[in-house]
């Protein structure tokens, strides 16, 4: 299968799952964890579970979003951290990791970056605000499944990207305002 066939299929298990019953988040982390391989026993989906509706129905970060997140982590994220016999030198070496060029955060910050872009928000108050009222309607379930199927694209885009090639992009909006 090719990377572009993958990454259709990764989007259309993830637009299924919602049909299935899956939350957002768990649909994302899901068709991702389910066909890429990660190393991770398949019960590392349930992770994701209390992430939809942006964290139990808070409305914060979207679920399909933290899904991504999630779902790229498992795929790129750190399984330990570096070690030196000094403790300053490994956590600058840690940092390095996080900060540097490569630096995961590079990787992992494309993820909100891309989703505002197209969506203009990254809260799920702020996506589904015609909707408090009426949570549960039709016109809501197509727009989140719309929103799911975007973000287990883009998680499926960089998860089957080179980690490095990834890493070494310049960092969008960030809350530190790192530049290149």
């Amino acid at each position: 299968m090719t990377k572009e066939e993958k990454i259709e299929a990764i989007k259309s298990r993830a637009r299924k799952n919602f049909s299935l019953g899956y939350n957002c988040s768990e649909c994302v982390a899901e068709a991702v964890l389910s066909l890429i391989e990660t190393g991770l026993p398949p019960e590392a989906k349930k992770m994701a579970t209390g992430f939809g509706g942006g964290g139990g129905l808070y409305g914060d970060t979207c679920g399909a979003l933290t899904g991504a997140i999630i779902a790229v982590g498992a795929v790129h994220g750190r399984s330990k951290l570096p070690e030196d016999p000094d403790p300053k030198a490994a956590a600058k070496k840690g940092n390095q990791q996080l900060y540097g060029k490569p630096g995961l955060y590079r990787l992992f910050n494309q993820i909100p970056n891309k989703f505002f872009e197209k969506y203009g928000y990254t809260l799920c108050r702020d996506l589904t605000s015609k909707w408090h009222d009426q949570w549960l309607c039709r016109e809501h379930a197509l727009y989140c499944r719309e929103i799911i199927t975007e973000a287990a694209g883009i998680a499926a885009e960089l998860a089957l990207t080179d980690v490095t090639d990834a890493a070494s992009k310049p960092f969008g909006k960030n809350v530190e305002n790192l530049k290149d």
